[in-house]
């Protein structure tokens, strides 16, 4: 009996020690206040295979994705805060998923950007950043009929990575 009340007097102690001084609703993030603009250069393209108009059309998804997911706004005279450049470094189609005969059932274009995010304030800074997504499809579809939904899918991927790299320090 003695050792529940020493517990019933500590407990409560111990607990408001670990109860948070502020409590909100409203998630500030990660972003140092002095960021107020991005830029994102034209993506170059440097791999074989890969489609003239991907660089120009993935560097509009990412200032659409970045001006949509963050309180960044776009800085069309190329100075801002945050510089966004990259280098499309793999465009490719492998067969996935061989079955009897060497006969894929899947196949899978894959992706790969090299990133360089240049961080102008509070320091400045440059952050390397490689990204590679890919998108399956069946053998039997033509790559030609899918390309611009399996683009779509991995524009997707590669923005959200960006905006993660950017929201948070991972």
């Amino acid at each position: 009996m003695r050792i529940c009340r020493i517990f019933f007097l500590i407990f409560p102690v111990l607990l408001m020690g670990c109860w948070p001084s502020s409590v909100s609703f409203k998630d500030a993030g990660s972003m140092p206040e002095e960021w107020k603009s991005f830029s994102v250069e034209m993506i170059e393209n440097s791999a074989p295979n890969c489609p003239l108009n991907y660089g120009p059309q993935l560097s509009e998804q990412l200032k659409d994705a970045v001006q949509n997911n963050t309180r960044l706004v776009l800085n069309t005279d190329g100075a801002g805060e945050v510089e966004i450049s990259g280098n499309i470094t793999r465009y490719d189609v492998a067969p996935i998923a061989i079955q009897q005969d060497d006969n894929a059932t899947q196949n899978r274009l894959t992706i790969r950007v090299k990133f360089v995010i240049n961080i102008n304030a509070p320091s400045v800074e440059s952050i390397p950043l490689s990204v590679s997504r890919f998108a399956d499809f069946n053998s039997s579809v033509n790559l030609a009929s899918v390309e611009s939904l399996l683009i779509e899918e991995i524009n997707e991927q590669i923005s959200q990575d960006i905006i993660n790299k950017l929201l948070s320090n991972w």
